[in-house]
């Protein structure tokens, strides 16, 4: 498990449900190679409602029901690691919002990190 407390690096992409890399949901893409990288951890939200750069609304009301609700990947690990993972998800993201946010982390265990 990967040690982290102190001055870290939010990253977060935001794309659409539907969006897909090689017909995979981006979100799990993303995921996976966040994973692979040895980053610290990654989790996806879906959004309830939202609307980017098309300017289209996405909702999950009935009457207005989407296939494609706004996705948040969010993923938190030093600076230089996200940074160092960055032309990854340049790759992956061709439609969305990618922000970085610097953070402090105060407290990162797992289950059984006591034992």
């Amino acid at each position: 498990m990967t040690s982290l407390s102190g001055p870290g690096l939010r990253l977060t992409v935001y794309v659409g449900d539907s969006d897909t890399w090689h017909r995979r949901p981006l979100s799990t893409e993303i995921v996976h190679r966040a994973h692979a990288a040895g980053l610290a951890g990654a989790s996806v939200f879906r959004g309830m409602e939202g609307y980017g750069a098309s300017n289209h609304i996405h909702t999950t009301r009935m009457l207005s029901l989407s296939e494609d609700l706004p996705v948040a990947v969010v993923i938190i690990d030093t600076p230089e690691r996200i940074r160092a993972f960055l032309p990854q998800i340049d790759e992956l993201v061709t439609e969305g919002l990618i922000t970085l946010d610097e953070v402090e982390v105060i407290r990162y265990t797992g289950r059984g990190a006591d034992s």
